[in-house]
């Protein structure tokens, strides 16, 4: 086998291994466009609020335990099924910077060794009249320089309504819920969940997101503009870690 078969041959693997890499590319990313895209979950589904057992009936009292009414009760969420408003105030920033540089070089030789002062030669077969000996030079060198910056900026004000799913045993409400619009050109959605502090809720049953435990926040969207916002399956794969050039 000459050279250029060699080479053909290695060209002809590559292409196929291309090819394969693509095809596999395209897999994954309709995976995970269908896997991306948010869909209506029951995890998020308004919690309805739970039956009160009303006591037995007494007879001969005005008075009924269970049938009271408080005048003096404020219109804070407490119990399950209840309504609160969560005031959407987030604000991240975040930076990252990174250098590398390495070097590296190593040179090796060894002289063709003498017999009573002849170089020592052999024929190379195949090739009449030229001649190989044992003398070698290997030089190698190696350069690496990597630089990296990276900067985030998110910001996320508005109000989302949810219902309180839990009354922990400590008092505090564990909430989610999520608001879903519908525009022109596609769909929002934001799903809220976390557990707030009662003491936290203000008099309009209200209370700020950064006041939120264990808050987890989801703002996405479907869609035409969506889809205008991300770039196609190949070129996604052309620059994703799994392309090797």
């Amino acid at each position: 086998m000459n050279r250029s078969d060699i080479i053909n041959s290695a060209g002809w693997l590559i292409s196929i291994w291309v090819v394969k890499a693509t095809l596999f590319a395209a897999a994954i990313s309709m995976l995970q466009a269908c896997a991306v895209a948010p869909k209506e979950q029951l995890s998020y589904a308004p919690t309805r609020p739970q039956p009160e057992m009303s006591p037995p009936a007494t007879q001969g009292a005005i008075y009924q335990s269970g049938q009271e009414i408080s005048l003096f009760q404020d219109s804070k969420a407490r119990r399950v099924g209840d309504i609160i408003t969560i005031v959407l105030v987030e604000q991240t920033s975040a930076s990252k910077k990174a250098n590398t540089n390495t070097s590296k070089k190593q040179d090796i030789a060894m002289d063709n060794p003498t017999i009573l002062g002849a170089p020592l030669s052999f024929p190379m077969p195949g090739f009449p009249g030229r001649k190989f000996n044992l003398g070698a030079e290997v030089k190698g060198s190696r350069d690496f320089a990597g630089t990296g910056d990276s900067s985030q900026s998110n910001q996320l004000s508005g109000n989302v309504t949810v219902t309180v799913a839990t009354v922990l045993p400590n008092g505090n409400l564990v909430v989610r819920g999520e608001k879903r619009l519908t525009i022109n050109q596609g769909d929002e959605y934001i799903q809220f969940s976390g557990i707030v502090r009662p003491s936290d809720i203000g008099p309009d049953n209200t209370v700020v997101s950064t006041l939120v435990a264990d808050a987890k926040i989801s703002y996405t969207g479907t869609g035409t503009l969506d889809d205008a916002n991300g770039t196609g399956w190949l070129a996604g794969f052309f620059s994703s870690k799994w392309w090797p050039f």
